[in-house]
């Protein structure tokens, strides 16, 4: 008998049940529950340093996007209620004519209570306005906040771009010099507009 034989022996004769294990029961992690997730996902939302508001009955969406970014000259989206968008990720011929997006205007999924992250399935042909935006603003229903992430994952339907992510605040970063920078990779706010 080879070393290697040796080896695989010894470790067959110790296993309890030879080449066979049972995955384990995945719905004892049932993960916290919030009795407002509403409430928790905006505290959550804050603390990573997003913003959240809601859009109030009969308000247009675009008045009130305009009116958190009075600056912004450029914006982006595919969504068909944003009529405010001079850019389209549908219609542009690259990522790179996104490039100068002020603000990109998407729509969440679900939202988490436990972390204030949303999760972004991609529905748009170039999902770089999701990342190369100068700001982004969420549109997220507030009947889509779920408490955990175990509930968020069994929410998950990828589309047929195969891609999504989960976005929480503002992209930071305190790798240099222990400095705790915002928009260091992506947008540099987030705001996530709850809708009904």
């Amino acid at each position: 008998m080879s070393t290697k034989e040796e080896i695989l022996s010894r470790y067959r004769r110790n296993m309890k049940v030879e080449g066979r294990y049972e995955m384990p029961d995945l719905d004892a992690l049932k993960g916290v529950e919030y009795a407002a997730p509403v409430e928790q996902f905006r505290r959550m939302s804050e603390t990573v340093g997003g913003k959240v508001v809601s859009l109030g009955e009969g308000e247009d969406v675009n008045m009130l996007i305009k009116r958190l970014y009075p600056e912004a000259k450029v914006f982006a989206s595919n969504l068909p209620e944003i009529t405010l968008a001079q850019l389209n990720p549908d219609t542009v011929a690259s990522a790179g004519e996104l490039n100068g997006t002020d603000v990109g205007i998407i729509r969440g999924e679900t939202g988490v209570a436990e972390n204030g992250c949303v999760w972004i399935p991609q529905t748009m042909k170039e999902r770089a306005v999701c990342f190369i935006s100068e700001y982004l603003v969420i549109l997220l229903s507030r009947n889509a906040i779920v408490s955990n992430m175990h509930q968020a994952y069994r929410r998950i339907r990828f589309t047929d771009y195969g891609y999504g992510c989960f976005i929480s605040g503002p992209s930071k970063t305190a790798d240099i010099a222990q400095a705790l920078v915002m928009g260091a990779q992506a947008a540099r706010g987030v705001t996530v507009v709850l809708t009904d």
